[in-house]
């Protein structure tokens, strides 16, 4: 018998996802039933009809909205095993046309919804955390002055340790997260076996009868329910990470029965004694088991906060791979998982959003209005997404593809529409954190694509730059360009021959080339190469969108088409183009051409980004003018 066999990889896979996916959706029942019912955005009366009545609507939202809509369908809809919403967006797109309405559409969705993914990714740190810490308050009063910035030093630490990897802390996940998830189980058992009426919640009609009775206090009260379901889309954006069945595993086997057990329980609670509403979660335990507890969710909420920062990263590894960011810096931080990646650009600038947003709203409870949006928002683009993909990919009809989405569209329809309602009240943050990031994101693709299109109307071919070289000096040694496109000529060979009036005795024009699959499989192709006349090389690199690229290791693939090369003889030269933008232009508008310029020129060397040795780089600029 194997050492390792199917079963053992599931389970093990299984308490991975729970120390990575569920940590968001996890660490809800902290503040959920307390906003629903305490909270300072319309809160609803505490009766024993009202108790049921919201239970009901939680629990059906978990069903329908998570096992139904994400872990049975939306887990379908992957790319290459891998999920998130960049990801979606790149499979909606392989059947569209270019220039196509359809495709604009696409593209707009996928950024707008990646752009309110980064605003989760800084609103979870800062209300998970916070509502963790809070417990301190109700062990003593004399706590609460120390609870921000208790707050503050455990998320600056977070995002300090970053640069480390979660490579050594990643095996103690599961196992806290599954400590976690039975103490919710426990504390809910018991606090439901004081009060097992309360049981009747499972019936639907309990959620119904409430909205006949209160419609309006009903619909406001979706902008508060909703925190029950934040961090769904962590089931799928970290698929590709464990596969669909572990995360299903998990979810139906542990995570639902745990949440559902303390939603209940802290439900339970409220009916017996309507004064826990200050914070029933923690006034589920007993007083011994208090600090512990404020301990044991205060890592949870660490765990939470960390799966979104990995996403984070990721989110913006697929961008930049993709086209849509500049290039950053990325560092790997563990030689076993190619996920495990640091931006430090995107980590210091969430942790400076994250401590803004702390001290600005200095509640969990004032946060709250702000995550419904971006929750919502992110849910219900996913959704269109999925459906673009299920009637174009998939192949599925007009009236089958509506009938899967549009149940569930009106459900995230119905959940946006009511916390916009706060949007002034803290709801305009992830708006207008996710328009800036879109702008970000947008410009940076137009801008560059008008630049290709600019450089392009000047290219010359191979060909024809071969045939014109006859009688140039040729110095030993190999000269790597980096190009778009291996069939013209790339401004650095031409900035290089005007300079040196000389060329190496081989030239090799490399490509690197994106495709729309997160990674390349075992039997897929890695680089094409072609040789020319004069010793001129074309070699083209394939990757995925979540692949770094490394050349060094690359070129030593070209090895097997009879191209070799030696360390110590080659160099290396890269385009740096410097866009000067017109302030009239008709085809760019000034202000997105400034802001295009100025992420241009700050965009950095590509050399660490292609994995490239920097003392044999050599930097060739160009300007060009728009």
């Amino acid at each position: 018998m194997s050492a390792t066999t199917p079963d053992s990889r599931l389970a093990a896979l299984s308490l991975a996802a729970l120390g990575v996916v569920y940590g968001d959706i996890g660490t809800s029942p902290l503040y959920a039933l307390k906003e629903v019912f305490g909270g300072a955005h319309h809160p609803v009366p505490i009766t024993p009809d009202n108790v049921l009545g919201i239970l009901s609507l939680i629990f059906w939202s978990l069903m329908i909205v998570v096992s139904l809509k994400y872990v049975t369908f939306i887990t379908r809809s992957d790319n290459r095993g891998e999920g998130g919403i960049m990801a979606l967006m790149a499979l909606a797109l392989r059947p569209t046309a270019p220039g196509s309405t359809r495709r604009r559409l696409i593209i707009l969705l996928g950024l707008f919804g990646a752009a309110l993914f980064y605003g989760d990714g800084v609103i979870t740190p800062a209300i998970s955390v916070l509502s963790a810490v809070e417990g301190l308050e109700v062990a003593t009063p004399a706590f609460k002055p120390y609870v921000l910035p208790i707050s503050l030093i455990i998320l600056i630490v977070l995002f300090a340790m970053q640069r480390h990897g979660t490579a050594a802390m990643g095996n103690f996940f599961g196992p806290i997260m599954v400590l976690w998830f039975l103490t919710l189980g426990v504390l809910g058992v018991v606090s439901i076996a004081e009060s097992p009426e309360v049981l009747r919640a499972l019936g639907p009609w309990h959620a119904v009868s409430f909205f006949a009775d209160h419609p309006l206090l009903g619909f406001f009260s979706l902008g508060a329910a909703v925190l029950a379901l934040t961090g769904a889309e962590a089931l799928y954006a970290d698929m590709g990470h464990f596969g669909r069945r572990p995360i299903q595993l998990a979810w139906f086997v542990l995570v639902l029965p745990a949440l559902l057990l303390n939603y209940f329980g802290q439900g339970a609670l409220l009916l017996r004694d309507p004064q826990s509403i200050v914070n029933p979660f923690y006034l589920l335990a007993p007083a011994w088991l208090l600090y512990p507890m404020v301990v044991l969710a205060t890592t949870a909420t660490v765990i939470a906060s960390q799966a979104v920062i990995s996403g984070a990263f990721s989110m913006t590894q697929q961008a930049i791979q993709l086209g849509f960011s500049p290039r950053m810096e990325i560092s790997h931080t563990s030689d076993q998982q190619i996920g495990q990646i640091y931006l430090p650009g995107i980590n210091w600038t969430l942790l400076a959003a994250v401590v803004a947003l702390v001290v600005g709203f200095g509640s969990s409870s004032n946060l709250a209005a702000a995550y419904g949006i971006a929750v919502t928002g992110t849910m219900f683009i996913t959704n269109l997404l999925a459906f673009f993909v299920a009637r174009y990919v998939w192949g599925w009809s007009l009236w089958r593809a509506l009938l899967g989405a549009l149940p569930f569209a009106i459900i995230d329809l119905a959940f946006f529409s009511a916390n916009s309602v706060k949007i002034a009240d803290g709801g305009w943050f992830p708006l207008v954190f996710g328009v800036g990031v879109y702008l970000l994101l947008s410009t940076w693709k137009r801008g560059r694509d008008l630049l290709s299109a600019r450089l392009a109307e000047d290219v010359m071919d191979t060909r024809t730059f071969i045939e014109g070289i006859e009688g140039v000096t040729r110095v030993p040694g190999t000269a790597v360009f980096l190009t778009p496109n291996s069939d013209n000529i790339p401004h650095a060979l031409l900035h290089s021959l005007k300079h040196y009036k000389a060329l190496h005795e081989r030239i090799v024009l490399v490509s690197v080339e994106i495709l729309d699959i997160p990674r390349r499989t075992d039997g897929s192709r890695r680089v094409a190469v072609v040789r020319l006349a004069d010793n001129f090389w074309q070699a083209r690199v394939f990757y995925g969108f979540m692949e770094q690229p490394n050349l060094p290791e690359a070129l030593e693939w070209c090895a097997d088409y009879g191209l070799t090369f030696d360390p110590m003889d080659t160099s290396f030269f890269l385009g740096r183009e410097t866009l000067v933008p017109r302030l009239h232009s008709e085809m760019w508008s000034s202000w997105r051409g400034k802001i295009f310029a100025g992420m241009f020129r700050n965009a950095g060397s590509a050399a660490s980004f292609f994995g490239l040795p920097a003392n044999r780089v050599v930097e060739l600029g160009t300007q060009v003018v728009l």
